[in-house]
């Protein structure tokens, strides 16, 4: 049992917490317990797991802050912890996760702003897809982010975000779609958002720009963050 490498019991009925002993499956490359019905906090024993790669927790009814321990996990490639009853702030350990491609903390309790999750230099080396919507996010949104440099899709509707949007997110090369819709934001859309050659959807409604913003792309329904069909 201690040499497995997946552990994968995702889709089932299971209850009650996720037990600290997880932390002595010391070979664990995979660990999916999404689609399940677990409760109480993610133990922090799972930040022994050195060579974990693929963290799937979505979908489960897990509470309180996310261990600062998951910061840790410097082989993990993809952190899904959407559609629980999370809270508190993000620990920014996890901006420092070299390889991290995928991060979805989407729907969820989160509180705190971007500049605290963003606060280290250098952050998110390797991120490519951030789901942080549906959270109770305050703040501005950080020029910052414009250093994550191969960001595709950064999703930030629904939260209480305030301020303008940074010009300096016009300039990531590779970001296609940008969720900024039912925030608090205000003044115009940067013009280089509507120059930008790879971006294919700007999702802005519900927010307090100036008359005349428009949007970008052909808008539809997302039921579920599109990360759970990745993998």
């Amino acid at each position: 049992m201690l040499d497995l490498k997946k552990l994968d019991l995702h889709g089932n009925k299971l209850t009650g917490p996720i037990p600290p002993q997880i932390g002595q499956l010391q070979n664990l490359e995979t660990l999916n317990l999404r689609w399940n019905k677990l409760q109480d906090q993610i133990p922090p024993e799972i930040g022994k797991l050195k060579k974990l790669r693929n963290l799937y927790l979505s979908f489960n009814s897990l509470k309180g802050p996310i261990p600062k321990e998951l910061g840790n996990l410097l082989e993990l490639r993809y952190l899904y912890l959407h559609e629980n009853r999370l809270t508190g702030r993000v620990p920014q350990e996890i901006g420092s996760l070299p390889n991290l491609r995928h991060l979805d903390l989407s729907n969820n309790h989160l509180t705190g702003t971007l500049h605290e999750l963003l606060r280290n230099d250098g952050c998110f080396p390797s991120l490519h897809y951030l789901y942080l919507n549906d959270n109770w996010l305050t703040g501005g949104i950080p020029s910052q982010l414009a250093s994550i440099v191969n960001l595709e899709i950064l999703y930030l509707s629904h939260n209480k975000l305030t301020g303008p949007v940074p010009e300096a997110l016009a300039f990531l090369p590779r970001l296609a779609y940008l969720y900024l819709n039912n925030n608090m934001l205000t003044g115009k859309i940067p013009e280089a958002f509507y120059q930008h050659q790879a971006l294919k959807e700007l999702y802005i409604e519900g927010n307090n720009f100036s008359s005349g913003v428009k949007p970008v792309g052909v808008h539809r329904t997302m039921e579920l963050s599109d990360s759970e069909f990745l993998f």
